[in-house]
């Protein structure tokens, strides 16, 4: 068959992963996971990480990168991406990339800008202004009136302030002059759909068997471990809801109902970003339907 590519996402708990599984076995290929959940070691159940045994039937890249309390970037995926690809064009394997963090894919898609080399000294100077956020925000508004940055985004404030370290001139206008480009080309996408009743039902089963697998003790040996709230991904959903239990905020099946409630928003705001970001190359249809729909388009792909 040789080497290609194409993305299944979707909203959660619509069946990406078992699809892009299936997919994958067919065509002897690998997948990369878009799930911004499953990069982290140790949150299994409240990612709905694909189970040990499906990940033993296909190859799979983007989960158990680093730990909770570890940085993970948009940056830094783009960077997995094309690693994988590089490695699976020498061995003509297909790759099947899906999952509910579409904002990964739409990087892939439109790219993203060149960052400037920022040597240690710039980085010694940006910790020493950033020891006081506040004056580093103040000096930042005052070299880019157009930039645009919330006053507690540290990360982006950092970055900032080295790029403009580097280059001496306003992040905004070093982005104009260095537009990103294209990390892909546009690849087949495959969105599959649900009626919202019905996928409420799926997202309250799911949840139901995730709190019988454990998770409320997966997020107390998290708690336990890493002693700090504020960590990014134990903000997620599933997790969250669980540490309000812990608080005594909530009851056992109030916190489910949270979860069940909150990952239903989660999908509303999924699929209309789907909606509105992919419109090229885009074939959406129910779970049932799109397993005939992908073999027509890779039959296609062979062909040509």
């Amino acid at each position: 068959m040789g080497y290609f590519e194409l993305a299944i996402i979707g909203a959660t708990a619509s069946g990406k992963s078992s699809l892009a599984i299936e997919i994958a076995e067919v065509f002897d290929g690998e997948v990369l996971s878009l799930d911004s959940l499953s990069i982290y070691k140790e949150i299994d159940i409240a990612s709905a990480k694909p189970s040990k045994i499906e990940l033993q039937r296909v190859p799979h890249h983007g989960i158990d990168i680093i730990y909770p309390d570890e940085y993970f970037s948009v940056v830094k995926f783009a960077n997995l991406y094309k690693n994988i690809s590089q490695k699976l064009q020498k061995s003509s394997k297909p790759l099947i990339i899906t999952g509910g963090s579409s904002f990964y894919l739409k990087t892939l898609l439109d790219g993203l800008s060149p960052t400037p080399q920022i040597d240690n000294s710039i980085k010694r100077k940006v910790k020493e202004y950033l020891k006081y956020p506040d004056k580093a925000y103040n000096f930042l508004q005052k070299v880019d009136k157009n930039i645009n940055i919330k006053p507690n985004d540290t990360y982006r404030l950092e970055k900032a302030l080295e790029i403009f370290l580097a280059t001496d001139q306003p992040p905004t206008l070093y982005f104009k002059q260095n537009p990103p480009k294209p990390i892909i080309q546009e690849i087949p996408i495959f969105e599959i759909v649900w009626e919202r009743e019905e996928l409420r039902k799926r997202i309250t089963k799911r949840t139901q068997q995730m709190v019988k697998m454990g998770l409320v003790d997966e997020v107390a040996e998290l708690e336990s471990k890493y002693k700090n709230r504020t960590l990014t991904p134990l903000k997620a959903i599933g997790i969250k809801e669980v540490l309000d239990y812990f608080d005594g905020r909530v009851s056992k099946e109030q916190m489910r109902e949270k979860i069940i409630t909150n990952t239903a928003r989660l999908a509303k705001r999924q699929n209309t970003f789907n909606r509105s970001q992919f419109e090229k190359n885009i074939k959406r249809a129910s779970l049932s339907q799109m397993k005939d729909e992908i073999f027509l388009q890779v039959q296609k792909i062979s062909e040509d």
